[in-house]
């Protein structure tokens, strides 16, 4: 099985502004990616991450993000699988206990939209990515919300017999919902 992303953070990362840091409210939110075995998709989650976050929506170019994932942390709806996830050959948590998403630039992207660019490191492999995200406000608070696909072969994901996409995909969709409080006014 393969458990692939974070990514997320993967990650998720979400998104940072300025000068005050934001809370959230992890029973709130949520980390979530999917991938696909022989074309069936498989949910997983990461249960267990915390986020640095800094947005001004006025000044979002001065915001950043920091995502840590505990990768033990990774759960599906069968047992079996969460245990087989954790394997070296999947995500390797006995190794590489945590998964990293830095941003390096937030852009405004119009209408509460934007875009975080950042690196993401899982099992001490880094690439480079850009996350799309949309801010629902409510007063000082809102949720932050995306979607985005890294490929799990970048980071040495699924080895073996598993690195062949023909039984789980290279694809791997991460979404994120992460309610946040301590928003500046807008």
């Amino acid at each position: 099985m393969n458990t692939s992303l974070l990514a997320l953070g993967m990650v998720l990362a979400l998104f940072g502004g300025a000068t005050r840091a934001q809370t959230v409210d992890p029973a709130a939110s949520e980390l979530v990616f999917v991938t696909r075995q022989m074309g069936v998709p498989i949910e997983g989650r990461f249960r267990r991450w915390s986020a640095q976050i800094a947005l001004d929506p006025r000044k979002p170019e001065a915001g950043h993000v920091v995502l840590r994932i505990e990768t033990a942390s990774v759960s599906f709806a069968a047992p079996e699988v969460t245990a087989e996830a954790q394997r070296a050959v999947w995500l390797d948590t006995a190794q590489f206990p945590q998964a990293e998403f830095r941003s390096s630039s937030i852009r405004a992207a119009g209408d509460a939209r934007y875009e975080i660019t950042g690196r993401l490191t899982l099992k001490d492999r880094s690439h480079d990515l850009t996350v799309p995200v949309t801010l629902t406000r409510g007063g000082a608070s809102g949720t932050a919300t995306g979607s985005f696909v890294v490929k799990r072969n970048d980071f040495g994901v699924g080895a073996g017999e598993w690195a062949d996409p023909g039984l789980v995909a290279y694809e791997v969709q991460v979404r994120f919902r992460i309610a946040l409080s301590g928003l500046p006014a807008s």
